[in-house]
């Protein structure tokens, strides 16, 4: 099984694809240095295998290579953040994170 996620620029999503077969997609939308994801779907046949968490953690890291500010609006998105703020939180700029029910910083162990 190979995967692959790939920005589809000209519809504006993130998409994953499982063996060439298009298994999921984020939709984004992108104002000045903020990308806005707004949608996640995993498709039919492609659930429980992983495919949306791969899918954020790939668009997480090429928001942080492209120096965009993160506008988690897709509760599987923001939930991503959540559960894993030491990767993912300084994506959020600290103004917008209670807005998205986040933490103003990680937790300390």
């Amino acid at each position: 099984m190979s995967r692959a996620v790939r920005d589809n620029a000209a519809e504006n999503r993130y998409e994953i694809y499982e063996d060439g077969q298009l298994a999921g997609f984020t939709d984004y939308k992108i104002t000045g240095d903020r990308i806005a994801f707004i949608h996640t779907e995993t498709l039919k046949g492609f659930t429980g295998r992983g495919v949306a968490h791969q899918l954020i953690a790939e668009e997480l890291a090429e928001a942080r290579t492209r120096h965009l500010a993160v506008l988690p609006y897709c509760p599987v998105v923001r939930d991503t953040i959540a559960h894993h703020p030491d990767e993912y939180l300084d994506l959020v700029p600290a103004h917008y994170r209670e807005r998205f029910d986040l933490p103003v910083a990680p937790e300390k162990a």
